[in-house]
């Protein structure tokens, strides 16, 4: 396993610390490998938004090309958008 070298600022150094003295992990390492786990975690939910927007804005388009849509308020879109946004965080 490749060893890294990681340089933190003092206050996330002291962070570190503090979980460990805490016993929720037993070293820096662990922490590490946690947080990182965290952020991949979080990045595959962001990319899982933006392709639910993307094929949204593909099917809006063609609906408009072809003259499938309806009028809406601005309150009816907001409401619309939220929705997706919640669905494509649900699938992860």
């Amino acid at each position: 396993m490749p060893t890294r070298n990681v340089v933190l600022p003092g206050n996330l150094s002291q962070d570190i610390d503090n979980l460990i003295e805490t016993g929720r992990y037993q070293n820096f390492s662990e922490v590490m490998r946690a947080g990182l786990r965290l952020l991949l975690q979080q990045e595959a939910e962001e990319s899982a938004k933006i392709e639910a927007l993307k094929r949204a804005t593909s099917r809006g388009i063609m609906q408009l090309e072809s003259g499938q849509y309806d009028e809406v308020s601005g309150e009816e879109l907001q409401q619309y958008l939220e929705e997706l946004g919640q669905q494509a965080g649900e699938k992860h």
